[in-house]
């Protein structure tokens, strides 16, 4: 699960915006149940924590395709690394007369394994560093 200080970006396919019989819901004040994706109760969950730890919340929605620049804005990434990425065919994108477009889901994939391989270049990193550690010439 997310932390409260994790920034994330819910994006629910045709499955995860389903309603599960006997599923989550919320429950207004007024008494009235509303049922909900068992996805959307989790972006809600990640919400909770985070105000519960003393965090403000921002919820923005956004476009499924996006202009590079925008998808660079959503997912914390400097515009002109999107766009190199881009350029290198990392990224599909299409293009228009004024713009570039992008689907989020692709530049999220693509955040995703960026950052997963910085782990692990860390990982590598750090494991050698105690290896090292452990065998003082």
């Amino acid at each position: 699960m997310a932390g409260p200080t994790d920034a994330r970006i819910y994006l629910l396919d045709e499955d995860d915006r389903r309603i599960v019989p006997g599923g989550p819901a919320v429950i207004g004040p007024d008494g009235v149940r509303e049922e909900i994706p068992p996805a959307a109760f989790r972006v809600l969950q990640h919400a909770l924590e985070a105000m519960r730890a003393g965090r403000a919340v921002k919820i923005i929605p956004l476009r499924t395709e996006l202009p590079i620049d925008q998808a660079a804005d959503a997912v914390a990434v400097a515009r002109d690394v999107l766009r190199k990425h881009v350029g290198a065919g990392e990224i599909p994108f299409r293009s228009t007369e004024y713009v570039d477009w992008v689907q989020l889901k692709d530049v999220i994939e693509w955040d995703n394994r960026r950052q997963a391989a910085t782990r692990a270049v860390l990982d590598e990193y750090w494991a050698s560093d105690s290896d090292d550690d452990d065998h003082p010439s």
